[in-house]
């Protein structure tokens, strides 16, 4: 097969200024071409990266691309000129996977081949303009349930295929790496990602008990990179302030640097309150093949695959007492290390149902019965 994939406007692949989308479908692509297919990926251009370069098997396509803006009608202007930019790279026969906004709708005039599109946030109104798209792609059941709720006539084009890990465990990785009093939250320094809710609980902590750990707190919080702006980290930094043992550690390119501090850190934090927003939760997956025990907030796209007192902790994030909720789990968490001990030992399964090569072959089987149907 010839698979094209199409990512945003907004990031470069390999991702270097971040992107949990970009980042599974760069090590995506390596599996593919690893199993014989014609792997295109096509994504913003970017100045330490060349235009066109073929990388452990993947050619990949750079073209001009945008840094995201605040208005959102902007966004979709820019979206819609860095997709028509990418047509011309496009040829068939192929398999076109995209999480673009215009893509699935302008693609099909052009385009006689399977779009394949990756629903990487909670549907707003967008589906039905789908209607020629081969596939819907949902990375967690309620992503799936959405997609249905918003346009049912699309429920046989719905497939459930959960996000792999982006990277691989070998032999002689530790099964419980050597962990530190450490509470770690990686990801984008967003209103809606709990972040507040997150520093008031720690700060509710026993102050004996905060001076024995750290909670550091990795991400960009630059609006061009996901974040919520220069107000609002102001404001977290604040809080911080106000309490003890917080450290931010800024956005981190390097995966090695990032997963050192996964393989370091005793539990991970992802409060996030983002109802509309939050799809699967790929940092919490991580955190867990690390050995790193999760707490999450109630949101049912970490259903799929965490279970409160089974393998991490679950707080209520709808609660009117939320915070104190939040507190007790990281009390709880950090003051019984047999508790940690054993939720991480279960938190650890997720390297093999999670494995990218296990989770490529669900999307290739899925891949070639769409591309037969349209070619042979």
């Amino acid at each position: 097969m010839r698979i094209i994939i199409l990512q945003g406007a907004f990031f470069p692949v390999p991702p270097l200024l971040g992107g949990a989308v970009e980042k599974m479908w760069f090590h995506l692509a390596k599996e593919f071409a690893s199993a014989g297919h014609e792997v295109i990926q096509i994504s913003r251009r970017h100045p330490e990266l060349r235009d066109e370069e073929i990388l452990f098997g993947v050619k990949h396509i750079r073209i001009t691309g945008y840094a995201a803006p605040r208005s959102l009608l902007v966004l979709k202007w820019l979206d819609l000129c860095y997709t028509l930019r990418a047509l011309r790279h496009v040829r068939t026969p192929c398999l076109l996977v995209t999480n673009t906004f215009w893509a699935p709708l302008v693609f099909p005039f052009f385009l006689k081949s399977p779009i394949y599109v990756d629903v990487a946030r909670m549907p707003k109104g967008q589906m039905r303009l789908y209607a020629r798209a081969s596939r819907f792609r949902a990375n967690s059941r309620a992503v799936a349930e959405a997609i249905v709720h918003e346009w049912p006539a699309a429920a046989n084009k719905v497939r459930v295929i959960p996000n792999p890990l982006p990277f691989d465990f070998h032999p002689g990785v530790s099964a419980i790496p050597s962990k530190h009093r450490r509470v770690l939250y990686v990801g984008r320094l967003h209103r809606e990602k709990g972040l507040v809710l997150l520093l008031k609980a720690w700060s509710r902590l026993p102050l004996a008990l905060i001076k024995e750990w750290k909670l550091q707190l990795v991400g960009p919080w630059e609006i061009a990179l996901g974040g919520s702006g220069e107000a609002f980290f102001s404001e977290l930094r604040s809080l911080a302030e106000a309490t003890h043992c917080v450290e931010f550690k800024g956005f981190l390119r390097v995966s090695s640097t990032l997963n050192s501090l996964y393989e370091g850190a005793a539990i991970f934090v992802y409060p996030s309150v983002a109802e509309q927003g939050e799809t699967f939760g790929l940092a919490p997956l991580e955190a867990m093949a690390w050995g790193c025990v999760p707490i999450v907030s109630s949101l049912r796209c970490f259903e799929d695959f965490i279970q409160d007192n089974t393998n991490g902790l679950v707080f209520d994030h709808r609660a009117a007492n939320v915070v104190d909720l939040l507190r007790d789990k990281l009390l709880f968490l950090m003051s019984h290390a047999e508790e940690r001990e054993r939720l991480a030992q279960k938190s650890l399964e997720v390297r093999a149902s999670h494995a990218p090569l296990k989770i490529a072959k669900k999307f290739l089987k899925d891949f070639q019965s769409l591309y037969d149907q349209a070619f042979l």
